[in-house]
């Protein structure tokens, strides 16, 4: 493997996404149920996040407004399956607050948030920003995270931070997206390549990592064939 484009071609030759996902991987992509995900899977499996977002959605709370002035005590109980319910729950409240004060909507927020804002909110760090940016905001954003850190160092790249490893991640697409459209066809935007790129190798990773074994062996297979 040369390049980040490399990778991408292999996962793709290995058959991910599950084809049952979101266009964009992220279950309700566009939506502010990304937001507020993105805060429940904080140390929590998507399983759990899943519960909670559906308890949120029968109180009809999935939405900015109705979660800036909702109870902290109720919306704990709501998300309890997620864990660290009372911290998340304050976070959530006081994140749509901010969202209203700041942008009025949701819609604007999509338009005008940046990552500054986005990590100046208590409980959001790199890489929950970059999944809302991505996911929800539709923006130009690759998530990096521990699965691709894990799987690049099996494969023998180490990368010294975040911005680091994501830097190195978007410039291999960057650089041949020509090649990556012969793939995915000529409509194909950058923004949902960076999307399921991110998908596949979650998918990737929670099938072929168990504890602190990474089985690569499948992606170089695939990877002599890569693009």
């Amino acid at each position: 493997m040369h390049e980040s484009s490399d990778l991408l071609a292999a996962l793709k030759k290995l058959g991910y996404l599950h084809p049952l996902r979101d266009p964009l991987w992220w279950p309700h992509s566009g939506t502010f149920e990304v937001v507020v995900g993105a805060i429940l899977t904080q140390q929590s499996r998507w399983e759990k996040v899943e519960v909670s977002l559906s308890a949120l959605k029968r109180a009809n709370l999935l939405t900015p407004e109705a979660l800036s002035s909702a109870d902290i005590q109720h919306i704990a109980l709501l998300i309890k399956p997620s864990g660290f319910y009372n911290t998340k729950a304050q976070r959530l409240i006081s994140l749509s607050q901010n969202l209203r004060n700041d942008f009025g909507s949701f819609e604007s927020f999509c338009r005008e948030v940046d990552r500054e804002w986005l990590l100046s909110q208590k409980g959001i760090g790199m890489e929950s920003a970059d999944s809302i940016l991505c996911y929800a905001c539709h923006r130009p954003v690759l998530v990096v995270d521990s699965y691709t850190q894990r799987l690049l160092d099996a494969l023998g790249y180490t990368f010294e931070s975040y911005m680091e490893l994501q830097e190195w991640m978007e410039q291999g697409i960057e650089e041949n997206f020509h090649k990556i459209r012969l793939l995915y066809g000529d409509g194909t935007d950058i923004v949902t390549v960076y999307a399921r790129f991110h998908g596949k190798i979650v998918e990737y990773a929670k099938r072929h990592i168990r504890g602190k074994e990474v089985d690569v062996a499948p992606l170089l297979n695939a990877l002599k064939e890569s693009i």
